[in-house]
């Protein structure tokens, strides 16, 4: 889609919920944002105490499927991002 029939679908909306088109945009922007950093809190929580090499055990635990070279992980000991 492109960005000017994103712009007339947006403004085409709107008016169907009955708010303007910046609610129409800003609600779902929102939304997103809310729930990015609801993951990332989630994430940080479950992260606590863990290490890389922690995902090399959980890893090991999947039956019968190669790793794909696309997803091979070559140094467990590096920093994350």
């Amino acid at each position: 889609m492109s960005k000017g029939s994103i712009k007339a679908a947006a403004m085409r909306l709107a008016p169907r919920d009955c708010v303007s088109l910046n609610q129409w945009i800003s609600a779902p922007v929102a939304e997103k944002a809310g729930s990015a950093d609801a993951a990332a809190a989630f994430l940080a929580r479950h992260a606590q105490g863990a290490s890389p090499g922690d995902l090399a055990g959980w890893l090991g635990k999947v039956p019968g499927h190669a790793v794909e070279p696309e997803d091979d992980i070559a140094d467990l000991t590096a920093p994350l991002l």
